[in-house]
């Protein structure tokens, strides 16, 4: 018999499965928290809850951990509905944002705990303690207490606890908020690297857009209650399928107007300040003449014209006046006065440039096809 349990075999034991939320809702008293909520995350992803605080984003978490019931709707997992089991018979492993770690244990004993409770026996549980503290690079402080490590050391004390049981699905509530700014960038790439080596279906709840981008393969982005839109961190930034999303995912410029019908040319969006835009028919979306909405477009897609020729051709014209300026390091960021209605402007920098100044008069260019119409 193998005695050895390297952190290859443990992440050889651990199954990916799928979790698929459907018609989910769930109230405190008046409080519609969880609003038809349904959703499919694929087995072995990467998957991020974002949204604002209140969003219900960590509800709908602990609702799969268990600690959270609904009114309505099912909660699979590996296409088991498991939503009248109690969380310890889930399958499920969660790191808290606190890390609730027992500061009164070593941090060997912390890792352990769940195995003890489960009653595994003694070698085996000293054999997976071992590969899961080398997995997350901690074997060496495994006679230390909490106390005695920092905020990154404790947080990879919660998750080798957490992988050790080994779960079918990893829930993270926030698990990088308590780190400074220097740390989370570092333990979030750390995070996807276990990940990825466990091959272990994860959700992770942030408020946090960056977080949420650099290292998750599909995002739920979460408002009131409801799924706004579903989509991989590019398609969300460059295809947001509402205002909401536009805004929360990066700095998005919003003009208002309206869709006017041009002849042969096909629908066309009309604002103060700027020239009409063509809109493709799948912009569009069926839109008539006089249909009020928005162009959304970001502060990268616009150029700044030093003549004053026409646009070139797929471009739009805006002109207006610059209002104030803020230096990037790697650009240069624009807020000018357009018709009435505040765009940033994002110009490249590099040493020796000129830059223009406030109250200055401004020639902006927006390629077409880089802009969304959104219905009001």
């Amino acid at each position: 018999m193998n005695h050895q349990f390297s952190p290859a075999a443990l992440a050889a034991q651990i199954e990916s499965v799928g979790v698929d939320i459907e018609g989910v809702n769930l109230s405190y008293g008046t409080n519609h928290v969880l609003k038809d909520v349904n959703l499919a995350i694929k087995p072995g992803e990467f998957f991020a809850f974002l949204g604002p605080s209140g969003c219900g984003k960590t509800t709908l978490l602990r609702l799969i951990a268990g600690f959270n019931t609904a009114q309505r709707g099912e909660v699979r997992i590996g296409g088991r509905d498991i939503s009248t089991l109690p969380p310890h018979r889930r399958d499920v492993g969660m790191v808290f944002q606190s890390y609730a770690l027992w500061p009164h244990m070593t941090v060997r004993r912390n890792v352990a705990f769940g195995l003890e409770e489960r009653r595994v026996p003694r070698a085996e549980i000293e054999r997976r303690v071992d590969a899961a503290l080398d997995l997350v690079g901690l074997k060496h402080l495994a006679d230390r207490r909490p106390s005695q490590l920092s905020g990154g050391q404790q947080q990879r004390v919660a998750l080798a606890r957490t992988v050790v049981i080994e779960p079918k699905i990893l829930l993270l509530d926030e698990p990088l908020s308590n780190l400074d700014a220097k740390l989370r960038v570092q333990m979030r790439q750390e995070l996807l690297s276990l990940q990825r080596k466990l091959g272990l279906t994860t959700i992770f709840v942030t408020h946090d857009q960056e977080e949420a981008n650099t290292i998750c393969d599909r995002i739920a982005v979460m408002d009131d209650g409801k799924v706004q839109q579903v989509g991989t961190p590019q398609d969300l930034y460059d295809h947001p399928a509402n205002l909401f999303v536009a805004g929360f995912l990066g700095t998005a410029n919003v003009l208002d107007g309206e869709v006017r019908s041009d002849g042969a040319a096909g629908s066309v969006f009309v604002g103060n300040g700027i020239t009409p835009v063509a809109l493709p028919p799948q912009e569009a979306g069926g839109a008539g003449a006089g249909t009020g909405g928005k162009l959304m477009f970001r502060p990268q897609n616009l150029a700044i014209r030093a003549d004053g020729g026409p646009p070139a051709p797929g471009h739009a014209r805006l002109t207006g006046v610059i209002r104030h300026r803020e230096f990037l390091g790697a650009s240069i960021r624009y807020a000018v006065d357009v018709g009435g209605q505040l765009v940033q402007v994002d110009a490249p920098h590099q040493a020796g440039d000129a830059l223009l100044s406030p109250d200055a008069p401004i020639i902006l260019d927006l390629a077409a096809d880089k802009a969304r119409f959104l219905r009001q």
